[in-house]
């Protein structure tokens, strides 16, 4: 059975490389999928020209519209001769992100593809990305596909929360774990758990005299390696594959994907929105730029979708 049946690929107007199409037709010759090269396009300039009716608005939308579509299939000659089906679709939207997250509602994709860009630290934190609200919203798993290269028999690290007894992070550990199997499975690879802990925080040490941060330190950890060592016989993935770390997942995760060289990291997020977004940001938004392989952001079981309609 195939981990993704109905893929779709966002494309990126203004590169001539495009990342996520390479990785979908890489996806598609390793199991059957559908796949469709999605675009969305927008020229306020079209919506001022208030000397035109409403249909010729209309006819200039579509003759843009009609214009992209020759341009995808420029990129899609060699994979379409090479056996792969790719349908093409472009929409009229002035928001990439909510025409996406729009498509995947309509048409029930059950993985998005994107190549990423590198984002500037402040510009991040003032105005959000557009993969960062596909990471948000989107309800379905979202890859996000940087230039690493996907090996056969490389390594796939599950990102994962051993150390909360909360249901929701229980949850999504499976999740996230059942993920990374099935792309391990279909590139042949190794699933790697990686579990970051906190350290001993500064301020308790300072205020309580006779808190024992070595013993506090120690504890945190086994209860962690306890913890990951649990899922993993769950899974049959072989202790040596299990790395516990103290500190931050936006460390640990990119300093443990350069040491194993992996081909993706897999990772879950809750999908905060609003002002504790703007504010917090998210573990997955945290690490990503940091990160020189791909990342496929999972969804929690009861995820809703704040663009769905009612």
């Amino acid at each position: 059975m195939s981990a993704y049946n109905n893929v779709l690929v966002v494309l990126d107007p203004t590169v001539d490389q495009q990342k996520a199409l390479n990785r979908a037709v890489q996806l598609a010759r390793l199991q059957s999928c559908k796949l469709t090269a999605f675009l969305s396009v927008y020229d306020f300039s079209y919506e001022m020209t208030t000397m035109l009716s409403g249909e010729e608005r209309e006819s200039m939308r579509q003759a843009v519209i009609k214009d992209r579509e020759l341009w995808i299939s420029d990129f899609l000659a060699a994979p379409r001769a090479g056996g792969i089906n790719i349908d093409i679709k472009v929409v009229w939207h002035n928001r990439p992100f909510e025409a996406v997250v729009h498509a995947v509602l309509e048409d029930n994709y059950d993985l998005v593809i994107k190549g990423t860009h590198d984002h500037d630290v402040l510009k991040s934190m003032i105005f959000t990305p557009t993969d960062w609200h596909i990471l948000r919203k989107c309800p379905c798993p979202v890859l996000l596909v940087k230039d690493h290269d996907w090996p056969q028999g490389g390594n796939i690290i599950a990102a994962v929360n051993a150390g909360s007894e909360q249901a929701h992070h229980l949850s999504l550990n499976q999740r996230v774990i059942a993920k990374a199997g099935q792309m391990a499975a279909m590139l042949s690879a190794h699933t790697h758990l990686v579990n970051a802990y906190p350290g001993t925080p500064v301020n308790i040490a300072i205020e309580i005299p006779e808190f024992n941060p070595q013993e506090y330190n120690s504890t945190m950890k086994h209860h962690h390696i306890d913890a990951v060592t649990k899922l993993a016989k769950q899974f049959d993935i072989d202790s040596s594959r299990c790395h516990v770390q103290e500190g931050m997942p936006e460390d640990v995760l990119p300093t443990v994907a350069g040491e194993l060289d992996a081909e993706m990291v897999v990772i879950g997020t809750i999908g905060r929105t609003g002002l504790s977004a703007a504010i917090i940001g998210n573990t997955a938004e945290h690490v990503i730029d940091r990160l020189d392989c791909d990342v496929l952001a999972v969804k929690p079981a009861d995820f809703v979708c704040p663009l769905q309609k009612d």
